[in-house]
């Protein structure tokens, strides 16, 4: 293959892909229609000049015979008055008009063919036109769809690469982070303001044992004394020999480890 050819290949080629490109499946679709429908129209401008063409030959065949039979019958008038001169020349004329009449009838009725031809064409187009053009909605429907689903699978496949969706992620952990400061807030906002209550229901505390212990120091030594446990026992002293003894048992014990 020599270099020019493999050049135009290339360049058609080249040509083709970029109108390929370029095709909107609707216009197309629409201009499709539009051009059949224009078809139609020269069809039917056809068939119409067909029809008149075989009107105007069959009148002048009409016509020709009707002359071809008014000479004959002058020809016998003229043999019947002895005019055979007369009745050859009718006949002349007769057997002109009588060939103009069978060459026009021969006329319609190839006519005839090419009318019958041309509506058969005329109305398998108008089904053809109407079957495209129900077709086309749905075509046209599909085509949009199609282009569609075609923009919404790229947009998905580009989501997880796109800065875009790395941005709502990271708008999205903020957010959260937002919420989980706010709540920790609340909660030590709450459990302060629950040790404040308790501080108050607690009553004075230590506060009230320092002012009695203070009135029991100016009434002098002697009212000084430990408030009373709550189970009002008496402490008993300690004895030294339970001590030692005592002392005495965990040195063995040692001893013995």
């Amino acid at each position: 293959m020599g270099f020019f050819d493999r050049l135009s290949r290339l360049v058609r080629a080249n040509a083709n892909a970029a109108v390929s490109s370029m095709e909107d499946p609707a216009k197309i679709l629409d201009q499709s229609v539009a051009d059949m429908q224009a078809d139609l129209v020269k069809l039917r401008q056809a068939v119409a000049l067909a029809i008149a063409s075989q009107k105007r030959l069959t009148s002048q065949a009409e016509q020709a015979a009707a002359q071809s039979k008014t000479w004959y019958e002058r020809a016998e008038l003229a043999l019947k008055k002895g005019e055979e001169s007369l009745a050859r020349e009718a006949l002349t004329r007769r057997k002109t008009f009588q060939e103009t009449a069978t060459s026009l009838t021969a006329q319609v009725q190839a006519q005839d063919g090419q009318v019958e031809s041309l509506k058969k064409s005329l109305v398998a187009l108008e089904g053809k036109i109407a079957e495209a053009k129900t077709k086309k909605d749905m075509l046209k429907a599909r085509a949009q769809a199609a282009k569609a689903q075609q923009q919404l699978q790229s947009a998905v496949g580009s989501i997880g690469t796109d800065s875009a969706m790395a941005a709502f992620e990271r708008m999205e952990e903020k957010v959260e982070a937002l919420e989980a400061t706010g709540q920790a807030a609340a909660e030590l906002a709450g459990s302060d303001l629950e040790s404040q209550f308790a501080a108050l229901e607690s009553g004075g505390g230590v506060d009230d044992d320092l002012e009695a212990l203070r009135a029991q120091l100016k009434e002098g030594p002697e009212a000084v004394a430990l408030p009373a446990s709550e189970t009002s026992e008496v402490v008993k002293p300690v004895q030294v020999e339970e001590v030692d003894a005592e002392l005495e048992d965990l040195k063995r014990s040692i001893d013995k480890l």
